[in-house]
């Protein structure tokens, strides 16, 4: 039952909400009715993204598919580069860091090396253009959170939906966390379902496929994260040598995270012995000398005889950058990795991959 507060919270933000989601949808007719014009390239344009702020996984996905692709084909991922302190075309390169190029990015940069071009820009037609001029023989471009970038029109446009907070559930800014009208999924040619629980039942993929109604040309996929083991976040540091299945009752961890919905992340941790103690920050937090001092403290007044910090992919990448990261923490400091894998209803990884390169045509490019 909603408190008196929340009650006049929602009236006020009700009209705020409404006037939103009328400025999109008059946007959205203007593109669907070509009054403002969508570019369609030769090349294959992947889209990936979502209806919803923040937290369905878009980076992780995009991994997942360059994963996929990169040994094969040539392959760009175009990205905002969100919160960089850069403006315009800019191509990742040895001596990119994270303020530079924006932290995903820069993750997927690490992570794929010289397999994957990756580039940011805030206007994806002219970033695709870009790249097209720096490298005419590309095979394949991967746009990140590109939904509601309508002024690209991509070959495939994958949407995602977190399992535990269906787009179909939620309600348009500022009253929930929708960017648009739900209505919008229909754009998409695919839809993910993300983070979607390991022990799924037949029912929950039923009942996931009745609530989201999709159209008969669209085609439904459900994933879920694999975590791997814990790496060190400063490799040149001697880290600290020691694995979560190591540690005891006696032993603890400070989980560190600045990303969007971190249940999942700390959720993992909660089978096993150790003491576990979370410091959340916001999303692509940049974590300032007073927010390290903080982490600090917190780590050691954590009571145990062995204590490690265990961070996300994505907070690793700003902390291995971060000038205020004391010395005497940096061989304790991990990150747990992710992957994704299409699981059950008769997907798997390869399915989902075969389907998508027939979808964007890729042979006969």
């Amino acid at each position: 039952m909603k408190s008196n507060k929340d009650k006049i919270l929602t009236a006020l933000l009700t009209p705020v909400s409404w006037i939103y989601g009328a400025v999109t949808n008059v946007r959205n007719w203007m593109f669907d009715s070509n009054l403002l014009k969508s570019t369609e390239y030769e090349i294959p344009v992947v889209g990936v993204g979502n209806i919803t702020v923040g937290g369905t996984g878009k980076t992780p996905h995009v991994e997942f598919i360059v994963s996929h692709f990169a040994y094969e084909y040539n392959i760009a991922v175009l990205s905002r580069g969100y919160k960089r302190k850069t403006k315009g075309f800019v191509l990742a390169n040895p001596k990119s860091t994270p303020t530079s190029i924006g932290d995903e990015p820069y993750q997927i940069y690490q992570k794929f090396g010289n397999k994957v071009i990756v580039a940011v820009c805030e206007s994806r037609k002219k970033g695709i253009e870009e790249l097209l001029k720096l490298y005419p023989k590309l095979d394949l471009i991967v746009l990140d959170d590109s939904f509601q970038h309508r002024w690209v029109k991509p070959r495939v446009s994958i949407l995602l939906t977190e399992f535990g907070r269906p787009f179909y559930k939620d309600k348009i800014l500022p009253l929930g966390r929708l960017r648009e009208s739900s209505s919008a999924v229909n754009r998409a040619d695919m839809v993910i379902v993300t983070k979607c629980p390991e022990d799924m039942k037949p029912l929950n993929f039923r009942i996931a496929m009745k609530d989201l109604d999709l159209m008969k040309y669209q085609k439904l996929f459900f994933s879920r994260y694999e975590y791997g083991q814990i790496k060190p976040v400063f490799t040149d540091e001697s880290p600290y040598s020691v694995s979560l299945s190591s540690l005891s009752s006696k032993d603890g961890v400070l989980l560190l995270t600045g990303i969007a919905h971190p249940r999942y992340f700390v959720r993992y941790f909660k089978n096993y012995p150790f003491k576990v103690k979370v410091d959340h920050y916001p999303d692509h937090h940049d974590f300032t000398r007073k927010d390290v001092e903080e982490i600090e403290m917190k780590f050691r007044k954590l009571a145990a005889e062995r204590k490690i910090i265990v961070t996300t992919e994505k907070d690793a990448v700003r902390l291995m950058h971060n000038p205020y990261f004391p010395q005497e923490l940096k061989p304790f400091t991990f990150y747990l990795p992710l992957n994704v894998r299409m699981i059950d209803n008769g997907i798997e990884d390869l399915d989902f991959i075969q389907e998508l390169k027939s979808d964007l045509k890729l042979n006969n490019y």
